[in-house]
Protein backbone atom coordinates (compact mmCIF):
# COMPACT_ATOMS: atom_id res chain seq x y z
CA UNK A 1 0.00 0.00 0.00
CA UNK A 2 2.87 2.43 0.92
CA UNK A 3 4.64 1.49 -2.56
CA UNK A 4 1.59 2.39 -4.07
CA UNK A 5 0.96 5.31 -2.03
CA UNK A 6 4.56 6.70 -3.52
CA UNK A 7 4.03 5.69 -7.28
CA UNK A 8 0.73 7.62 -7.14
CA UNK A 9 2.22 10.71 -5.83
CA UNK A 10 4.96 10.54 -8.06
CA UNK A 11 2.44 10.30 -11.19
CA UNK A 12 1.09 13.78 -9.73
CA UNK A 13 4.50 15.43 -9.52
CA UNK A 14 6.08 14.30 -12.90
CA UNK A 15 4.02 17.19 -14.67
CA UNK A 16 4.87 20.03 -12.61
CA UNK A 17 8.61 19.12 -12.69
CA UNK A 18 9.10 18.28 -16.88
CA UNK A 19 7.22 21.66 -16.65
CA UNK A 20 9.26 23.21 -15.05
CA UNK A 21 7.17 24.06 -12.20
CA UNK A 22 6.67 28.19 -11.54
CA UNK A 23 9.34 29.50 -13.56
CA UNK A 24 9.45 33.00 -14.23
CA UNK A 25 10.15 34.26 -17.88
CA UNK A 26 13.51 36.25 -17.63
CA UNK A 27 13.11 40.33 -16.99
CA UNK A 28 14.41 42.28 -19.76
CA UNK A 29 17.75 42.66 -17.49
CA UNK A 30 18.11 39.28 -16.71
CA UNK A 31 18.23 38.42 -20.45
CA UNK A 32 20.77 41.63 -20.95
CA UNK A 33 22.92 40.73 -18.61
CA UNK A 34 22.34 36.85 -18.27
CA UNK A 35 21.64 36.74 -14.60
CA UNK A 36 18.72 35.30 -13.07
CA UNK A 37 15.98 37.47 -10.66
CA UNK A 38 17.89 35.72 -7.41
CA UNK A 39 20.81 37.61 -8.58
CA UNK A 40 20.31 40.73 -10.00
CA UNK A 41 18.64 44.10 -7.82
CA UNK A 42 16.87 47.07 -8.45
CA UNK A 43 19.70 49.08 -9.41
CA UNK A 44 21.05 46.52 -12.10
CA UNK A 45 17.65 46.79 -13.64
CA UNK A 46 17.55 50.48 -14.04
CA UNK A 47 20.98 50.61 -15.71
CA UNK A 48 20.14 48.06 -17.96
CA UNK A 49 16.36 49.08 -19.04
CA UNK A 50 17.50 53.09 -19.15
CA UNK A 51 17.00 54.16 -22.47
CA UNK A 52 17.72 57.93 -24.20
CA UNK A 53 13.93 59.20 -25.00
CA UNK A 54 14.10 61.76 -27.71
CA UNK A 55 9.76 61.92 -27.86
CA UNK A 56 7.91 63.20 -24.63
CA UNK A 57 4.43 63.23 -23.63
CA UNK A 58 3.02 66.95 -23.24
CA UNK A 59 2.61 67.03 -19.31
CA UNK A 60 5.59 68.44 -17.21
CA UNK A 61 7.19 66.29 -14.57
CA UNK A 62 5.87 68.29 -11.34
CA UNK A 63 8.79 69.61 -9.11
CA UNK A 64 8.54 67.67 -6.37
CA UNK A 65 9.61 64.78 -8.59
CA UNK A 66 11.90 66.61 -9.90
CA UNK A 67 13.65 67.72 -6.10
CA UNK A 68 13.61 64.09 -5.78
CA UNK A 69 15.89 63.63 -9.18
CA UNK A 70 18.05 66.47 -8.41
CA UNK A 71 18.78 65.70 -4.37
CA UNK A 72 20.15 62.42 -6.11
CA UNK A 73 22.52 64.41 -8.80
CA UNK A 74 23.89 66.45 -5.74
CA UNK A 75 25.03 63.32 -4.08
CA UNK A 76 26.95 62.32 -6.81
CA UNK A 77 30.53 61.75 -5.97
CA UNK A 78 32.61 64.75 -6.68
CA UNK A 79 36.14 65.82 -6.19
CA UNK A 80 37.01 66.99 -2.76
CA UNK A 81 33.49 67.34 -1.97
CA UNK A 82 33.68 71.01 -4.39
CA UNK A 83 30.85 70.29 -5.65
CA UNK A 84 31.79 71.97 -9.14
CA UNK A 85 28.42 72.04 -10.72
CA UNK A 86 25.81 74.97 -11.09
CA UNK A 87 22.32 73.65 -11.58
CA UNK A 88 19.30 75.33 -13.44
CA UNK A 89 15.83 74.05 -13.83
CA UNK A 90 13.09 75.30 -16.77
CA UNK A 91 10.57 73.90 -16.66
CA UNK A 92 8.73 77.28 -17.96
CA UNK A 93 7.15 77.21 -21.87
CA UNK A 94 8.01 80.61 -22.52
CA UNK A 95 11.49 80.19 -21.76
CA UNK A 96 11.72 76.32 -23.37
CA UNK A 97 9.21 78.26 -26.32
CA UNK A 98 11.16 81.64 -26.83
CA UNK A 99 14.85 79.71 -26.85
CA UNK A 100 13.07 77.58 -29.65
CA UNK A 101 12.05 80.75 -31.96
CA UNK A 102 15.63 81.64 -31.74
CA UNK A 103 16.84 78.20 -33.05
CA UNK A 104 13.91 77.72 -35.47
CA UNK A 105 15.30 80.84 -37.27
CA UNK A 106 18.69 79.98 -37.59
CA UNK A 107 17.86 76.61 -38.47
CA UNK A 108 14.54 76.77 -40.26
CA UNK A 109 15.07 72.78 -41.46
CA UNK A 110 14.04 71.54 -37.70
CA UNK A 111 10.75 72.84 -38.69
CA UNK A 112 10.32 70.21 -41.71
CA UNK A 113 9.80 67.23 -38.81
CA UNK A 114 6.24 67.25 -38.32
CA UNK A 115 6.89 66.55 -34.86
CA UNK A 116 9.10 69.29 -33.47
CA UNK A 117 7.74 71.14 -31.05
CA UNK A 118 11.17 72.48 -29.12
CA UNK A 119 14.62 72.11 -29.58
CA UNK A 120 15.13 70.41 -26.60
CA UNK A 121 13.49 66.92 -27.62
CA UNK A 122 10.06 68.22 -26.94
CA UNK A 123 10.48 67.69 -23.45
CA UNK A 124 8.59 69.75 -20.89
CA UNK A 125 11.57 70.24 -18.64
CA UNK A 126 15.20 70.82 -18.94
CA UNK A 127 18.14 71.08 -16.28
CA UNK A 128 20.66 73.06 -17.65
CA UNK A 129 24.54 72.00 -15.99
CA UNK A 130 27.48 74.17 -15.70
CA UNK A 131 30.90 73.48 -14.46
CA UNK A 132 33.73 75.43 -12.87
CA UNK A 133 36.12 76.62 -15.20
CA UNK A 134 38.53 76.95 -12.09
CA UNK A 135 38.61 72.95 -11.77
CA UNK A 136 40.46 70.73 -14.18
CA UNK A 137 37.76 67.87 -13.07
CA UNK A 138 34.84 69.36 -12.67
CA UNK A 139 33.19 68.13 -16.16
CA UNK A 140 33.58 64.71 -14.96
CA UNK A 141 31.50 65.66 -11.53
CA UNK A 142 29.23 67.10 -13.45
CA UNK A 143 28.68 63.99 -15.64
CA UNK A 144 28.72 61.91 -12.47
CA UNK A 145 25.78 64.38 -11.19
CA UNK A 146 23.89 63.97 -14.58
CA UNK A 147 24.10 60.42 -14.54
CA UNK A 148 22.48 59.75 -10.86
CA UNK A 149 19.89 62.52 -12.20
CA UNK A 150 18.95 60.45 -15.37
CA UNK A 151 19.08 56.95 -13.52
CA UNK A 152 17.07 58.49 -10.30
CA UNK A 153 14.43 59.11 -13.04
CA UNK A 154 13.80 56.35 -14.67
CA UNK A 155 13.17 54.72 -11.37
CA UNK A 156 10.20 56.57 -11.48
CA UNK A 157 9.19 55.96 -14.97
CA UNK A 158 10.53 59.31 -16.06
CA UNK A 159 12.66 59.62 -19.38
CA UNK A 160 15.74 61.42 -20.28
CA UNK A 161 18.32 62.55 -22.79
CA UNK A 162 21.23 64.06 -22.34
CA UNK A 163 21.75 66.97 -25.07
CA UNK A 164 24.82 69.27 -26.25
CA UNK A 165 23.35 70.86 -29.12
CA UNK A 166 20.84 72.84 -27.66
CA UNK A 167 23.71 74.65 -24.87
CA UNK A 168 26.10 74.74 -27.81
CA UNK A 169 23.75 77.17 -29.55
CA UNK A 170 23.47 79.20 -26.55
CA UNK A 171 26.66 79.97 -25.86
CA UNK A 172 27.67 80.64 -29.47
CA UNK A 173 24.65 82.28 -30.79
CA UNK A 174 24.22 85.99 -30.41
CA UNK A 175 20.75 85.83 -30.41
CA UNK A 176 20.21 83.83 -27.69
CA UNK A 177 22.31 86.19 -25.03
CA UNK A 178 19.00 87.06 -23.13
CA UNK A 179 17.95 83.43 -22.18
CA UNK A 180 21.87 82.25 -21.66
CA UNK A 181 21.79 85.39 -18.81
CA UNK A 182 18.49 84.37 -17.47
CA UNK A 183 20.15 80.92 -16.57
CA UNK A 184 21.98 83.24 -14.11
CA UNK A 185 24.94 81.24 -14.08
CA UNK A 186 27.55 82.15 -12.01
CA UNK A 187 31.08 84.07 -12.66
CA UNK A 188 33.96 81.59 -13.25
CA UNK A 189 31.34 79.07 -14.99
CA UNK A 190 30.71 77.68 -18.25
CA UNK A 191 27.46 76.11 -19.13
CA UNK A 192 28.64 72.57 -20.53
CA UNK A 193 25.33 70.38 -21.26
CA UNK A 194 21.66 70.03 -20.79
CA UNK A 195 19.02 67.35 -19.70
CA UNK A 196 15.86 66.27 -21.18
CA UNK A 197 12.84 65.03 -18.34
CA UNK A 198 9.59 63.94 -18.87
CA UNK A 199 7.34 61.10 -19.65
CA UNK A 200 8.31 58.67 -22.56
CA UNK A 201 5.82 58.43 -25.47
CA UNK A 202 8.67 55.91 -27.29
CA UNK A 203 9.93 52.28 -26.45
CA UNK A 204 13.22 52.30 -27.90
CA UNK A 205 15.11 48.69 -28.21
CA UNK A 206 18.80 48.79 -26.80
CA UNK A 207 21.67 49.50 -29.03
CA UNK A 208 24.50 47.15 -29.02
CA UNK A 209 27.72 48.03 -26.63
CA UNK A 210 30.61 46.72 -27.36
CA UNK A 211 32.55 44.14 -25.04
CA UNK A 212 35.60 44.19 -26.91
CA UNK A 213 36.37 47.97 -25.66
CA UNK A 214 36.40 46.17 -22.16
CA UNK A 215 40.15 44.82 -21.08
CA UNK A 216 41.42 43.40 -17.93
CA UNK A 217 45.15 43.64 -17.71
CA UNK A 218 47.31 40.91 -15.94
Amino acid sequence: MKYLKQTVLAALLLPLVACGGNQKPQTEAEQITGTTESNTNQVIETIMTRRSIRQYKPQAVNRDTMQIILNCGINAPNGQNKQSWAIRVVDNPDFINGITEVYKKANPNATKDPNFKNMFRNAPTVVFIAHDTAYDLSQIDCGLLGENMILSAWSMGIGSCCLGGPTRFMTNTPEAADYLKRLDIPEGYELLYCIAFGYPDETPAAKPRDEQKIKFIE
